[in-house]
Formats: structure tokens, C-alpha cells, sequence
């Protein structure tokens, strides 16, 4: 089925997690943003509950509670709610910041499709690393966008701990784990599109990462690093 309810669900939730805390951050700092990008996080956040809300009516309730404990997690990692003296955030520990990321969406992208056609996830190892280990390169790559604010606010993130260089050699190491593991799932269940969709999206996200690092901006992070996963998805489907 190319557009499931799960897809719906997953869409909106990226909606309405992406778009909180822009609007959380207008009203707490008063910022004086223009009127029509107020007026796009609105759209976009209301566009966003309303498709989670469409998205979980009538899933099983498995399924819902998958998604209220990463709506949890979620939230958690931008907003100060972790018990702890001057409520931190998850993004302010950063072992824990790309941990939180890689795994909620690894659950959300791999993990509940499995479980909403009613699969045994222990039968998907492959399917569930290489997802996971294509997260975690992009992760370490936005980490690294973020170097520089994150040690303003004493965050010590993946980059800031082995440096620059060794962070973009952990990202083609990993690029090159999730060829090895496109190639193993291959062999179990063979699917020529499926590998070379893998591939494709491999080789984009190298050189991707190869001209962030030569052209930081955020224009070219949300249009390229973002737009990656979405590559991942078309390229398999074709």
C-alpha cells in the first residue's frame, strides 16, 4: 500500500514534533519573528495533530502505546521536563541527545511498520540496523552542524568529544556498514530495487555530507541532510 494510516501517522507526528517547539519559543522569548513564518508554524502544527490524531484512530492498541512512549521521548528531548535540578532537556546530554534520536527513528520508521502488519520483529534484524545505522550517520552529521552552539551550553556531543575529522570518518564508516548490511539483507531476501535504492542512497548522503562540510548553512542542512531520508524512501520504492 503506497499511503497507509501509519504513514499518515508518522507524517503528522513529524509535523507537530518539528513545529512545537518553534511556536513554544515564540511565546516563552516573545520573539519578533515575521508574521507569515508564525503563521506557517501554526499551519503546520495544527495540519500536524490533526494527522496524528487521524493516524491513531482504530490502530490496535499495541500499536498506540508504541507511539505514545516516542511521542514521550519526543517531546522530552526539546522541552524541559526531565526530573532533574533545573529541569534539563534530553538534547542537553549529548550521549544521550543522538542515542534518543537514532532510536526514536528507528522505531518510528522501521519498528512500527513491522508491527503494523503484524509482523515478528525478531524475524526484521537486518531491516532494523541498517535503518538504525543510517540514522545514526545523519545524527552525527547534525551534531556537527550544531558543534559550536551545543559547547556554548556546555552540551558534549559525539563531535565535540573525538573532533571534527574523526566525526565525518565515523559517518562513511557507517555509510559503509549500511552498504554491508544492504548487501546481507540482499542475500536473504533478494530485491535488486531494494539494494540499489540502498546504494543510491549511500552514495548521496556521502557527498551530501562531503559538501555540508565544505558549505555549512541551515538552508543547505534542511534542504540536504533532511531531505536524505526522503531520498531513502523514493529510491527504494522506485
Amino acid at each position: 500500500m503506497f499511503l497507509s494510516q501509519l504513514h499518515i501517522l508518522v507524517f503528522g507526528s513529524t509535523l507537530l514534533v518539528y513545529n512545537t517547539p518553534r511556536i513554544v519559543k515564540n511565546v516563552n522569548r516573545k520573539l519578533h519573528e515575521p508574521r507569515q513564518y508564525k503563521n506557517w508554524y501554526e499551519f503546520l502544527f495544527i495540519l500536524g495533530f490533526v494527522m496524528v490524531i487521524g493516524g491513531l484512530y482504530n490502530l490496535p492498541a499495541k500499536l498506540q502505546a508504541w507511539c505514545v512512549v516516542l511521542g514521550i521521548f519526543a517531546f522530552a528531548y526539546f522541552l524541559p521536563v526531565l526530573p532533574f535540578k533545573n529541569k534539563k532537556r534530553i538534547r542537553d546530554f549529548g550521549w544521550l541527545k543522538i542515542a534518543v534520536l537514532s532510536a526514536v527513528w528507528t522505531t518510528a520508521t522501521a519498528i512500527l511498520p513491522i508491527l503494523y502488519w503484524q509482523k515478528n520483529i525478531t524475524s526484521y534484524p537486518f531491516e532494523i540496523l541498517l535503518r538504525l545505522v543510517f540514522i545514526f550517520s545523519l545524527c552525527v552529521l547534525f551534531d556537527i552542524r550544531d558543534i559550536q552552539k551545543d559547547l556554548e551550553n556546555n552540551i558534549y556531543t559525539l563531535p565535540n568529544k573525538v573532533g571534527l575529522q574523526n566525526s565525518y570518518r565515523l559517518i562513511h564508516f557507517t555509510l559503509l556498514l549500511f552498504v554491508m548490511l544492504s548487501i546481507v539483507q540482499y542475500l536473504r531476501y533478494e530485491g535488486l530495487g531494494r539494494l540499489a535504492g540502498a546504494l543510491f542512497t549511500a552514495i548521496i548522503t556521502g557527498l551530501v555530507a562531503n559538501y555540508l562540510r565544505k558549505k555549512p548553512s541551515d538552508r543547505a542542512y534542511a534542504a540536504l541532510a533532511d531531505g536524505v531520508m526522503l531520498v531513502y524512501a523514493v529510491a527504494v520504492m522506485l
